[in-house]
């Protein structure tokens, strides 16, 4: 039997699905919760450990018999979330979700300095809402400055777990027009990621000259990297070698029991 595997993130909770084609048949699922961190300024965080191990959860209540007849993974998952991750490839803070609003002050703040809602529907096709990531990565800057200034990679949830799974740092446009720097219409990255557009405006800087990175063609669909993946960084996340994400899951699994 091959086996397809499905991975949702949501929420409240991790769920995964095997599926085999032949028989048209869900042959294991398993699903492990997720809590948020709560406040009353309307802060909505979780932790990125908390994925890992949803994961490993997950996986680790199918049988190893089953999850060898894995042949393809697709992943879905939250959109909006920012997970801000360093140059070692660690979330440097608790990811704020979708449902944060805490950055209600930095979407009216980049509004007026990119020149009104106007200007921000013709260059986007969205107005700049509390639950994109732009504004996230603004209130990091504001209120964290120095984990701002260790910020190397910007993923969303759904984007996390890919890099657990792959080593790569990258997302697809259904995600990306959830940032709010996202042209939905010409499906390319608009201005606002870009540096140098935003000091031509004089205005304050989203991101610094890192942030500007081209795309990449992964197995014949259309990826937009954030980042390109280095093999050191996968060699630090698997272990040291480049190893099947999901062995490498149960090992460590069973190294931590």
């Amino acid at each position: 039997m091959k086996s397809l595997c499905g991975i949702d993130l949501g929420t409240q909770s991790c769920k995964v699905i095997l599926y085999d084609p032949e028989t048209r048949r869900i042959v294991a699922r398993a699903q492990a919760p997720l809590s948020i961190i709560a406040r009353n300024d309307g802060t909505r965080e979780q932790l990125a450990s908390w994925y890992e191990e949803a994961l490993c959860t997950c996986f680790g209540s199918i049988s190893p018999q089953l999850r060898a007849t894995i042949v393809a993974i697709g992943v879905s998952g939250q959109q909006h979330g920012f997970v801000p991750i360093d140059e070692y490839g660690r979330a440097i803070r608790p990811i704020k979700l979708w449902n944060d609003t805490s950055t209600a002050e930095e979407c009216e703040e980049l509004t007026a300095l990119i020149g009104g809602e106007e200007e921000l529907l013709a260059e986007t096709g969205l107005l700049m809402l509390p639950g994109y990531t732009a504004p996230k990565i603004y209130w990091l800057k504001k209120h964290e400055p120095e984990n701002y200034k260790r910020l190397r990679h910007v993923l969303l949830p759904h984007d996390y777990i890919n890099l657990l799974l792959t080593g790569n740092y990258l997302t697809e446009y259904g995600d990306a027009s959830g940032t709010a720097l996202f042209d939905v219409r010409k499906r390319k990255w608009s201005y606002l990621s870009y540096h140098e557009s935003w000091n031509k405006r004089n205005t304050l800087w989203l991101f610094e000259q890192r942030t500007r990175r081209p795309r990449r063609k992964a197995r014949g669909i259309l990826f937009v990297y954030w980042w390109m993946a280095s093999s050191s960084l996968h060699n630090e996340l698997h272990g040291g070698e480049r190893t099947n994400t999901l062995s490498f899951w149960h090992e460590h699994r069973r190294d931590e029991s």
